[in-house]
């Protein structure tokens, strides 16, 4: 039977702190200059920012403090170093309930928005306990780990604050809760890709000032959707299906589509796609990103032209979040670890489904309803507000022969080929 270690004990101990230019060694220094002494390392953390560190230990001092202290100290100033010592007692580092983590992205993040969102924090009863950069291109994303605080309540303060300061600004739980598979699911047009597939369709028509006016009406909430796609598909009837294969090769692929669901991929994440557009278009698009699972609605043929008509039931907003439902079912994973994206009104029933809903580029009818919301135009920004650095994506992409350096990782807006 294994053997647990007793808690520790409420024994005299020694904070060294040590600061300055960073080096190889440091740590070493620091330890071989206490080795002698029979200590125990309770804590460790160091940090580095632009070639500056910050060292700090807690150690057990045998009885003797003034010792080790004089020991360290000359230590830290052979290397130029500042030390500070504080005697205490035992590990006494408080642990503070409410753990969880603030997204904040910008192009730029100005040091205004920076100042409410931690005074907004603080005004909570939430303390910073960490900050770091976690992007600097295509936009700045700032990472800061609170304690002290509530999800649902910093959420709301700060969607307040996000507003005000032109950034976007999410808030999660830390801990498990953010660790291990996840599925996320998407809407199609004007999110995975930047066009609108019906209205592709209805140049080939000469109808699409006619099918846009109807688009707009519904995606700002003041049509039914399922009435509004009747009317604009009957405006395509007459229409041979091979135009269909023309719109697939105009469709554009958001700038960082491929990146996301690509770093998903490698995370052992699931991908989905619901679409209130078609599945002629949706289905190769999963196929081409490797996307397991896609719902859309079917568009009658016959005799090679399009009816003006779809098969079955639409796939409203309502739908969207049953298929977001569903695939989370089929693969055994929980409704507060999925995530979905969306810019639409439709898309409102499955952004509250999910555990985290994010707005992207989204009607503000959306933005205001949604956990969080994406305003730059990078569809893998996503990837930041759970916590992927930039520089982990580039490190994977770097090393995998499958990438294409002319299209990823900067991945421009390229025809979804």
């Amino acid at each position: 039977m294994t053997q647990i270690p007793a808690p520790p004990t409420q024994e005299p101990t020694l904070l060294v702190t040590l600061t300055g230019p960073d080096r190889p060694g440091v740590s070493a220094v620091l330890f071989a200059a206490v080795a002698g002494r029979d200590l125990t390392v309770l804590d460790v953390e160091q940090v580095v920012v632009r070639s500056h560190l910050t060292l700090a230990v807690l150690l057990t001092v045998g009885g003797d403090p003034v010792g080790v202290a004089a020991d360290v100290t000359r230590a830290g100033e052979a290397l130029g170093m500042k030390v500070t010592c504080r005697t205490g007692f035992g590990d006494s580092a408080a642990r503070r309930s409410g753990r969880l983590h603030v997204t904040v992205l910008g192009s730029p993040i100005t040091a205004l928005a920076m100042s409410a969102i931690a005074e907004s924090i603080a005004e909570h009863g939430g303390n910073i306990d960490r900050i770091r950069r976690i992007s600097r291109w295509p936009v700045t994303t700032i990472e800061i780990d609170v304690s002290g605080a509530d999800v649902s309540g910093l959420r709301r303060v700060l969607s307040a604050v996000a507003a005000a300061r032109g950034v976007d600004i999410a808030v999660s739980p830390a801990g498990l809760a953010r660790r291990g598979r996840r599925l996320v699911v998407m809407d199609v047009d004007s999110t995975l890709i930047q066009d609108e597939v019906i209205e592709l369709i209805a140049v080939h028509a000469g109808r699409e000032a006619e099918v846009t006016a109807v688009t707009d009406r519904a995606m700002r909430g003041e049509l039914d959707f399922a009435e509004s796609l009747h009317e604009r598909v009957a405006l395509l009837a007459g229409l041979p299906a091979s135009v269909l294969d023309e719109v697939r090769a105009q469709v554009r692929l958001t700038p960082g589509a491929r990146t996301l669901v690509r770093t998903l991929k490698r995370l052992g994440f699931t991908v989905g796609l619901v679409s209130g557009g078609f599945i002629e278009i949706v289905r190769p698009l999963a196929d081409l990103l490797g996307i397991e699972h896609a719902e859309a609605n079917r568009l009658e043929v016959r005799d090679g032209v399009l009816t003006g008509r779809v098969l079955g039931a639409v796939v409203d907003r309502a739908a969207k979040a049953e298929a977001l439902r569903r695939f989370a079912r089929e693969e055994g994973i929980a409704l507060s670890r999925t995530i979905a994206i969306g810019d639409g009104a439709n898309d409102l029933d499955m952004l509250d489904a999910a555990g985290l809903g994010i707005a992207f580029n989204a009607k503000p009818v959306v933005r205001a309803q949604a956990d969080t919301s994406v305003t730059v135009p990078y569809l893998d920004a996503v990837l930041y507000l759970i916590g992927i650095p930039r520089e982990e994506v580039e490190e994977a992409d770097a090393t995998d022969p499958d990438v294409d350096p002319d299209v990823d990782p900067a991945d421009v807006a390229e025809p979804a080929r």
